[in-house]
Parts: C-alpha cells; sequence; structure tokens
C-alpha cells in the first residue's frame, strides 16, 4: 500500500524531530503507536469476521453440495432397486415352475410285462405257423 523503504522512514523521522522537537517526540510516538496497535487489532477482528462468513458461506454451499449428491445417490440406488425387482416380481412364477420342473425327477417309465391271453391264443398263433415236430405236418 505505501511503499516505504529506509530512505524514506529516515526522512520522516528527520522532518517530525524538527516539527515536534527532541522533547515531544517520545510521546508522539508512543500515541502514533497507540493509534496503529487500535487499527491493526480492528482489522484483525475485521479480517477474521470477514474469513468466518466466507468459511460458514463455503460449509452451506458445501453442505448443500453433498445433500443434493446424497439425493442423487439415494434416487439412483431407489431406481436401480425397483428396476431389479420388477422383473423378478414378473418372472419369478414362471420361473419358480421352471425351475420346480427342472428339479423334480422324472418317473421311470413302467416295464412293460406281455400280459398273457387267458386262452393262449398268442402262443398258440406262433405254435399253429410251425410245423409240428411229432406230426411233422404243419397244422
Amino acid at each position: 500500500m505505501f511503499d516505504l523503504t529506509s530512505s524514506k522512514l529516515l526522512i520522516l523521522a528527520v522532518v517530525a524531530l524538527i516539527v515536534v522537537g527532541p522533547k515531544d517526540l517520545p510521546i508522539l510516538l508512543r500515541t502514533i503507536g497507540k493509534y496503529l496497535s487500535f487499527l491493526r487489532q480492528h482489522a484483525n477482528e475485521f479480517r477474521a469476521q470477514l474469513d468466518e462468513a466466507l468459511r460458514e458461506a463455503e460449509l452451506d454451499e458445501v453442505k448443500k453440495e453433498f445433500e443434493k449428491m446424497g439425493r442423487e445417490v439415494r434416487e439412483t440406488v431407489d431406481a436401480g432397486t425397483r428396476a431389479l425387482d420388477a422383473p423378478v416380481m414378473t418372472e419369478k412364477p414362471a420361473k419358480a415352475k421352471d425351475e420346480a420342473a427342472k428339479s423334480e425327477p422324472k418317473p421311470a417309465p413302467a416295464p412293460v410285462a406281455p400280459v398273457p391271453d387267458a386262452g393262449g391264443s398268442e402262443q398258440a398263433a406262433i405254435d399253429s405257423d410251425r410245423p409240428s415236430e411229432k406230426t411233422g405236418t404243419g397244422s
């Protein structure tokens, strides 16, 4: 702000010594020091309040941003859950039937035994086609 170099400070000290005088110069410097410390104190308080307000505003923004992200995540998870649950609910009965059919053992076919005819006509028909050994004739 003020570009005070050592040469400028030396010039100010010489002018203050001439204007104020050597007797009142220490009192003047003490008074200037008190005012400078008072100004620094108020400037530091102002800066601290400003920093705090900025942090609160920034924290509010960050908090809002996190809440927004949380809502988006919840909505995405809910939508995904609904998307996964919907096909399961509609296909579940059909899948259950298919799975039940696959998991149940199929009964083995019952062996078919030849049912003999009461009169033995099947055997008689077979025997009638063969020539008889006893008689030597075919009937």
